[in-house]
């Protein structure tokens, strides 16, 4: 995912930091109000950035110019939403590119955009849906985590295209290109990705269901019915 430093042209850096930027400060907004309003879940959001941070710096080659590992957006997309997830993201994209030499700040905007808004978004939505219509909640967060890393890449493969249209197809062309490669190996990572914050999530809900409850993630019934089910 994390596209390099200079790669893209300079109006599409541009282009994805005005796009980012709307979600951005929403997100802060957010944030602010969760220091505020509920504080018990501040350790949780550092889990959830600890994981973001740890997963997404699992760099394997993928395309020229970019790479594909997890992104571990989806467990505080379910948790705090796709806003908060965006600024947590954010860090841990600014810090990789400056200490890491992964991703750059050029193309920080689109990184951001890609792995901090689009899968997060995906994967708010897709718990959210599971959620409604009572799906396993174990099934349910593997869904919406393996999504919303599978939709990042989906996303990335975008934003390559638009910058590098092939010379004979177009964007079309380049689209499946990028598309194709990206899945050979995220795929894969995907599922091991929604698996493992499957297992989380589980854990989380044996030792502190209370905020998960306080946050609206779980209902006391889907919290007790999980326990249930694992004990």
């Amino acid at each position: 995912m994390h596209i390099m430093e200079g790669f893209l042209p300079l109006q599409w850096c541009l282009f994805w930091f005005a796009v980012s930027a709307p979600f951005i400060a929403n997100g802060i907004y957010q944030l602010n109000r969760l220091v505020r309003e509920n504080r018990n879940a501040l350790p949780l959001l550092a889990v959830c950035g600890a994981f973001i941070f740890v997963l997404s710096s699992l760099k394997m080659p993928s395309v020229n110019g970019s790479c594909s590992h997890p992104t571990g957006t989806g467990l505080s997309a379910i948790m705090f939403g796709p806003f908060i997830t965006s600024i947590l993201s954010i860090i841990v994209l600014t810090y990789q590119a400056l200490f890491l030499a992964h991703g750059g700040l050029t193309t920080l905007g689109a990184n951001v955009f890609s792995m901090g808004i689009c899968g997060p978004l995906l994967g708010y939505w897709v718990y959210r849906g599971g959620k409604a219509i009572n799906l396993n909640t174990i099934v349910n967060v593997f869904l919406a985590s393996a999504l919303a890393d599978i939709f990042t890449y989906v996303i990335t493969s975008v934003q390559l295209s638009l910058a590098f249209p092939a010379a004979a197809g177009g964007y079309m062309t380049s689209f499946f290109m990028f598309s194709g490669i990206f899945a050979l190996t995220q795929v894969p990572l995907a599922i091991i990705e929604g698996i493992f914050l499957a297992l989380t999530f589980k854990y989380i809900n044996q030792v502190r269901p209370d905020i998960l409850i306080t946050l609206g993630v779980i209902s006391p019934a889907q919290s007790d019915k999980m326990k249930e089910a694992f004990s």
